[in-house]
């Protein structure tokens, strides 16, 4: 789940040579998981709901107390919550709907449009980003070669996705509307502004069918909300210091959403198609003893680089996952390559790569 776009051009090139299949390991990930392919709805509600009552009561509790401590601490937490209630929308892009009933709704109604990061903007897109033949290409929605680009380019990545929630009340209460008279406005905003990417060469094809019939309604409703946000705010209803708590809060989950992306992968490829292996190489796992990845990189994506292996196994899967591969696959085996100790090691390790003479 990406945000925000820097420029391909900036990508100095690195010799690779090119990564063959570790087919023991991929033979031993699809074994080995058989067992734990089923979503558990039970697990997927209770963390969703659970998440978004946390967030907005953290939330609430930021606007409504005097004290700035405590506002800086639910503020915190609301942060926190959100980000892991709208971490679902990853869930949705690869989960059968029919293994859960109900819960695209759940996600539009309670954060895909408060949040405006409705379900259309990833449905559709980051099975892209999973394409076999499109990872790490110029094809690649959710891809650019951020470590073989200039210094400057981190700091810009992280810094800009604050701005986010502006951008998206403009995209939605503006945009939106205003693309309803104008076919030109309404196909830029399709193609540019309707997709969490990275790539700033990607461009989206319009909506069809059911889909298209789907994403009217939620946009509709995004439109709504946003105006109706600036309306509240003009008039007083809603306090500025109100409005700009949450608008801090959504800038807070942009940033962490961010930095989490920033270390998903590594960043190394430059355009040329990669094998199954290659990708998983250039992913990132940040297993346990760590504790903080359950806070930054919530709902399984702490197991980036096992999702690349096994895009369809259920978040909640994924950490037995990772324990029965340890056990059964011997210590010179690929997949020990991918697993990371830190947050703080991986931006290290991009960060120094950007610096490096090419």
């Amino acid at each position: 789940m990406t945000t925000i776009t820097l420029d391909r051009a900036g990508a100095a090139p690195a010799d690779r040579t090119p990564i063959a299949d570790d087919r023991a390991m991929l033979k031993a990930a699809a074994d080995l998981t058989r067992d734990i392919n089923a979503p558990r709805p039970g697990v997927y509600w209770g963390d969703f709901l659970g998440s978004v009552a946390v967030g907005y009561a953290a939330l609430v509790a930021a606007i409504v107390v005097q004290s700035t401590a405590l506002t800086v601490v639910a503020g915190v937490v609301a942060v926190l919550a959100l980000y892991r209630a709208l971490s679902f929308i990853h869930e949705l892009t690869h989960v059968r709907h029919a293994s859960l009933p109900g819960f695209r709704f759940a996600y539009n109604l309670f954060i895909g449009v408060p949040m405006l990061v409705p379900s259309f903007m990833y449905e559709g897109v980051h099975n892209l980003h999973h394409a076999r033949t499109r990872y790490g290409t110029v094809d690649d929605p959710e891809y650019l070669p951020l470590a073989l680009m200039k210094p400057w380019t981190l700091p810009v990545f992280i810094i800009v996705a604050a701005l986010a929630p502006v951008a998206l009340i403009f995209r939605y209460g503006v945009l939106a509307p205003l693309s309803l008279v104008s076919p030109a406005l309404r196909r830029a905003v399709v193609e540019r502004y309707s997709a969490l990417t990275i790539n700033p060469s990607f461009r989206r094809r319009m909506p069809e069918g059911e889909f298209r019939a789907q994403w009217n309604r939620i946009e509709t409703a995004c439109a709504l909300w946003a105006i109706a946000l600036v309306a509240l705010a003009a008039t007083g209803v809603l306090s500025l210091r109100a409005l700009g708590i949450m608008l801090a809060v959504a800038s807070g989950v942009a940033v962490l959403n961010q930095v989490r992306t920033l270390v998903a992968h590594l960043w190394e490829n430059e355009g040329e198609a990669m094998t199954v292996t290659a990708q998983y190489l250039d992913s990132v796992n940040v297993p346990p003893p760590a504790l903080l990845p359950a806070l930054w990189a919530p709902v399984g994506l702490r197991y980036h680089a096992l999702h690349h292996l096994l895009p369809g196994l259920p978040y909640h899967s994924l950490g037995e996952a990772h324990r029965r591969l340890i056990e059964v696959l011997e210590p010179a085996s690929t997949y020990h390559n991918a697993n990371y100790r830190s947050l703080g090691y991986l931006v290290g390790k991009i960060a120094r790569s950007t610096m490096l003479p090419r």
